[in-house]
């Protein structure tokens, strides 16, 4: 999806009705949702392939620069029965969001079967596999993909939605909020209780791993009778959206690179407290993330 940004000033209330009138001054373009992930991951220094649905429109076109400019790969279907999903967000003054308008459509049936080809072709070139969902159309066949990726022997990472995670069995890792995590496993109590349903619900879809990120909380990874919790590193909060979308990223370079799973996690908790600092969606340097040279610091 394509992220718009007008920032303005509001001076006055309009007379045709009790809303705020914004002169826009200055437009902003970025690469949001699975292809924010992507931007992500190559700004770590990724070797990266984006395989996604687009419109054959302006937006489209504008995401696909956009992707090139940041060094990702990118194999988008243009469809012209679909509109680019756009989500504009007006602002007044630097960060007070007064608007978001989204323009969006599904994907047919037809255009996502010849991607899961698209997909298939891909494997062999790649280490791992992220499935970013945002219910929008786009893995319809998520199953088949996650069963192909996992028999060619790719680690496999989803970041989830909706409450229907058996579409998601046999990924390495799957990495809900805690809103998600609440609304499929339920509420607890306390840290037993929610150590008890994420081993339950890691079981139940064959997962490795389930990585629960828990805002000002933290992240918890939950694997094979092992539970092991970060506590957040933000400074500043200025904007969580695309948090999530910088964990998954970080989390899969790092496993890519050869990292353990509790160190990957360590790297994307840490990048989650840089992002969220950052003004809408964002991406995290190896000089931010390890210090000046993009070595890695012991931890």
């Amino acid at each position: 999806m394509l992220d718009r940004y007008w920032y303005g000033e509001v001076e006055r209330i309009s007379p045709e009705a009790p809303v705020p009138i914004v002169k826009i001054d200055r437009e902003e373009e970025r690469a949001g949702g699975a292809a924010n992930v992507a931007r992500n991951a190559a700004a770590l220094g990724a070797q990266v392939t984006l395989l996604s649905v687009v419109g054959a429109d302006e937006p489209g076109a504008r995401l696909e620069a956009l992707l090139k400019r940041e060094r990702v790969h990118p194999q988008l279907h243009h469809d012209r029965g679909v509109k680019t999903t756009v989500k504009l967000r007006v602002i007044a003054g630097r960060k007070q969001q007064l608007l978001r308008v989204d323009f969006e459509t599904s994907p047919s049936h037809e255009v996502l079967a010849s991607k899961l080809r698209d997909f298939e072709r891909t494997l062999g070139d790649v280490d791992v596999v992220i499935l970013s969902d945002y219910g929008k159309g786009g893995l319809t066949h998520i199953v088949k993909m996650i069963g192909m990726a996992r028999r060619a022997g790719k680690t496999v990472l989803v970041d989830p939605k909706g409450e229907d995670y058996s579409r998601y069995r046999g990924a390495t890792v799957i990495t809900p909020n805690r809103l998600e995590f609440r609304q499929v496993a339920g509420s607890w109590k306390d840290e037993r209780e929610l150590t008890e349903l994420a081993q339950q619900l890691r079981r139940k879809l064959d997962a490795q791993a389930l990585l629960v990120t828990r805002g000002e909380e933290g992240m918890t990874l939950f694997q094979d009778g092992t539970r092991f919790h970060v506590a957040t590193q933000a400074r500043e909060v200025s904007d969580v959206s695309g948090a999530g979308d910088t964990v998954i990223a970080t989390l899969a370079v790092a496993l890519a690179s050869g990292a353990r799973m509790k160190e990957a996690v360590r790297l994307a908790n840490r990048a989650a407290g840089i992002v969220v600092g950052k003004f809408g969606t964002a991406v995290v340097t190896p000089n931010e993330l390890f210090g000046e040279g993009g070595g890695r610091k012991d931890e």
